[in-house]
């Protein structure tokens, strides 16, 4: 009988789903409120328990590819319930502090100074470009590592990007924050404006994006993780992306949707969360079948 193995980022997912919903049961006045957010978390554990009792034969090939990949058809349902739990814990958003606190550090608010010095519809386009590229990112690196058979680092890079995902959720509650293009809206003089890749950003922002998240930026945290892996694992990749993700990166609060503060702290939260799981995904993860050995034997880290 095939022994049923749990990899850390299940056990990081039924973690978050416990303490959310804890949280939830804590803090949500009237439950009845969260009773959609309740019900998300019971399908989103049913997914996971089923995928460990029925998915458990990973030497077959289509198996083991649902069984290492499902959880990346789950992140935007996990982003979207934090739309309606935003205001879980405090009711109201902490702009007015933070953006005190840049102006003391600046002296100015970054993005009027970008209104005024940096603005250009070319300048637009480019970081619109590296915005954008996020969006696509997560499944083509996933789907790159595993079709090279390295599922070891498919495991690792699953468990910090849960791992990241999910502490930027829970600080989404902690410290509600909307953003500079709701905080400051009708204080701008200019309209950011683009006729592609801005457009489509903003398409995006409309249908997906929910109002506040803003600190950390996840957007930020979650690539800096796949950075670093790739860094260290395919370091040509590593260097191509590392230009892709500043631009990303300058392009967070150049668009008015993250203060220069979530982006930093996005960033400092991936490196913390991938240093981490490097460090103690061994100690978690149950022994390798022969064929996920064979596949990690053939990879080398790059100095």
């Amino acid at each position: 009988m095939t022994k049923r193995r749990i990899y850390l980022f299940e056990y990081i997912i039924i973690a978050y789903l416990v303490i959310l919903t804890a949280l939830i049961f804590i803090f949500g006045r009237p439950l009845s409120q969260y009773f959609d957010e309740l019900v998300a978390n019971l399908i989103f554990a049913t997914i996971v328990f089923a995928s460990i009792l029925l998915l458990h034969n990973t030497d077959r090939n289509l198996v083991r590819f649902f069984r290492l990949l499902y959880p990346a058809a789950l992140f935007t349902f996990f982003y979207r319930q934090t739309g309606g739990l935003m205001f879980l814990i405090f009711p109201d958003f902490f702009d007015a502090q933070l953006t005190a606190f840049e102006l003391s550090l600046f002296g100015v608010h970054p993005t009027f100074w970008i209104e005024h010095n940096v603005l250009n519809v070319w300048v637009t386009e480019i970081l619109s470009l590296t915005y954008a590229a996020y969006y696509p990112m997560i499944p083509i690196y996933l789907f790159a590592i595993y079709f090279k058979r390295n599922y070891d680092i498919v495991k690792k890079s699953l468990a910090a990007i849960c791992l990241t995902f999910f502490t930027g959720y829970l600080l989404f509650m902690l410290y509600p924050i909307e953003g500079p293009r709701y905080f400051f809206a009708g204080q701008y003089q200019y309209d950011i404006t683009g006729p592609v890749f801005r457009q489509f950003v903003e398409f995006v922002q409309r249908t997906g994006s929910v109002h506040g998240g803003c600190m950390p930026s996840t957007h930020v945290a979650v690539a800096v993780v796949m950075n670093i892996f790739c860094l260290k694992y395919y370091r040509k990749a590593g260097i191509i992306l590392l230009v892709i993700n500043t631009g990303m990166a300058l392009g967070t609060f150049y668009g008015r949707y993250h203060y220069v503060s979530d982006v930093v702290v996005g960033g400092l939260l991936g490196v913390c969360m991938t240093l981490l799981v490097m460090k103690f995904h061994d100690r978690f993860v149950p022994a390798k079948s022969i064929t996920e050995e064979q596949s990690t034997e053939k990879i080398k880290s790059v100095s």
